[in-house]
């Protein structure tokens, strides 16, 4: 099965171009224009053993929540149109990710019904050039768009850093868990027939 999906979003704010495969070995190209940003990608895309290239060229001169809530809309286009009918995927995948003094749990079910809750608790503003009030911005645009229900929750922790590097972590895991093929599963799991 060949799971990949191309994805061009082109608007007055953002130019996006990205690749996205769910059945790769972790590597990745990144360039969103913001530092912290692109390392949380590339943190996702390991944990979750997915390949992707992604450039966006944003107007950061205004700031970053164009670039990243795009950025989550066109991650989330790739991944629906690269989970295709879902025949034979796990569906499910949660995941509780330690880092340093922060725990962060991610649970997700490939749905078709897009939905987030989001609890990342207090955080300072800003993390390098990145506000961290984009990480929930991120989670709804890739949740909508992938179709995907969404829980994310920051348990416990201090430092800001630590906080959403668990959270993009485990929702790597999650994802790789979810899309994973289960032999047991003929078709699409779900008692409905669809998803």
């Amino acid at each position: 099965m060949n799971r990949v999906a191309a994805v061009n979003r082109e608007t007055a704010e953002t130019k996006i171009a990205l690749q996205l495969n769910l059945d790769g070995t972790g590597k990745s190209v990144i360039d969103s224009g913001i530092g912290f940003f692109d390392h949380m990608l590339n943190l996702m895309v390991v944990h979750g053993q997915l390949d992707l290239e992604l450039r966006c060229d944003g107007d950061l001169e205004v700031d970053g929540h164009h670039s990243v809530e795009d950025i989550g809309i066109a991650l989330g286009d790739a991944f629906k149109e690269a989970i295709s009918d879902k025949k034979g995927i796990c569906r499910y995948g949660t995941f509780y990710l330690p880092m340093d003094e922060s725990l962060a749990f991610v649970t997700l079910d490939i749905s078709g019904r897009p939905f987030l809750v989001y609890d990342g608790g207090e955080m300072s503003p800003m993390v390098g050039g990145f506000d961290t009030e984009l990480t929930e911005e991120f989670l709804r645009a890739f949740a909508m768009h992938a179709g995907i229900t969404l829980h994310v929750k920051v348990l416990y922790g201090t430092n800001t850093h630590h906080k959403i590097e668990a959270i993009f972590k485990a929702l790597g895991h999650a994802l790789r868990i979810a899309v994973s093929q289960d032999p047991k599963v003929k078709g699409v799991p779900s008692t409905k027939g669809m998803l």
